[in-house]
């Protein structure tokens, strides 16, 4: 007699599913192949070859990271199209502050209930964000979780590994005197967010009403994706004079600027060398919030910073502004530990 018991469909989860996903993403992964990548997607794992990304002495460095809570707005609106970038942009952003050379990523996606045309418009934006910044897609995982995640819910994490030659790796050199240029930000990036929805909320405006601060809706304009640094930073680390990076992430320059400046340096800030973007005057205003909290919270118009000999900043800025970069001198390195701000920004 045939039996008719319980299928892992029946459970909630389409294996079939989950290899189709794999074939519409094939194309979108293959895009970005580059130097050292030896297999596609679909093994039990992934292999890179070192030697034949250029590298003869490597270190390898790693990064792990998520998008936070911004990825409510982009289910609650449905627009997933470009939350993979900023998967991808908060980890290799920060590989690059190593002076590593993204070379490879994985993600891992989990969902109730995995939705093909979604999961692909995913991952697609994750291909998108490996090609902008020269880093190959080689492998993932799709998990699907029945009873874990509410209808239409999903999770993202990114794993990126990079590469440098031993003895070149970042922060170094920082001294007194150091040239700190800030590269602008394209909105809030992936940080925040917590605080962003509970301003949204206090506004009592919805995602598809219009943005107060710009063109198009509240929900599209929160949602621009975190910018990719990797290109730029790697031409001015590769010309000379760069000492140290600093992803501007959770914790704004107040954090972040401190941990890649060495014992007993700090950093002068001057808040009137650039002008906060309109997004953060809308947050800051909406949310009475004080200076410092936004300073502490937000990247506050500054995405990346960089601490260079003062005798390249000018041709360290001329590369950077001919590499696409908004490039402002925001300030110095000094003896004494901690940021300190002149001026304000609001």
């Amino acid at each position: 007699m045939t039996k008719t018991g319980l299928t892992y469909a029946d459970a909630g989860v389409d294996i079939d599913a989950g290899n189709s996903l794999i074939d519409r993403i094939k194309p979108a992964a293959k895009k970005t192949a580059r130097s050292g990548v030896m297999a596609g997607l679909g093994g039990f794992g992934a292999l890179f070859d070192l030697k034949g990304a250029g590298y003869t002495d490597p270190i390898l460095v790693a990064a792990t990271d998520g998008v936070g809570t911004k990825l409510r707005i982009a289910i609650d609106t449905g627009n997933v199209d470009t939350i993979g970038i900023d998967l991808v942009a908060m980890c290799v952003n920060d590989l690059v502050c190593q002076g590593a050379e993204p070379l490879f990523f994985l993600d891992y996606f989990a969902t109730g209930k995995l939705d093909l045309d979604n999961a692909t418009r995913i991952i697609n934006g994750i291909a998108a964000g490996c090609e902008a910044s020269g880093c190959a897609l080689i492998g993932g995982e799709t998990a699907e979780m029945p009873g874990m995640y509410h209808d239409g819910d999903f999770d993202l994490a990114g794993f990126a590994v990079g590469a440098m030659e031993r003895g070149s790796d970042l922060p170094a050199g920082v001294v007194a005197g150091d040239v700190l240029l800030g590269l602008a930000s394209d909105g809030v990036h992936s940080n925040g967010y917590s605080l962003v929805r509970r301003i949204v909320e206090v506004s009592c405006l919805g995602w598809g009403d219009d943005a107060p601060f710009t063109d198009g809706t509240l929900g599209a304009a929160l949602l621009a994706p975190t910018r990719l640094y990797v290109k730029p930073a790697l031409l001015a680390v590769e010309q000379g004079g760069v000492h140290a990076l600093a992803h501007i992430t959770g914790g704004g320059l107040t954090e972040n600027l401190p941990r890649v400046l060495p014992e007993g340096l700090g950093a002068t800030i001057d808040l009137t060398s650039w002008d906060l973007p309109p997004v953060f005057k809308w947050l800051a205003a909406t949310g009475n919030m004080a200076e410092a909290e936004l300073l502490k919270t937000f990247n506050a118009g500054i995405g990346m910073v960089l601490s260079v000999a003062a005798e390249d900043a000018d041709a360290i800025t001329t590369l950077l502004t001919a590499a696409g970069e908004t490039v402002s001198t925001i300030g110095t390195v000094t003896t004494g530990e901690g940021v300190s701000y002149i001026g304000s920004l609001l």
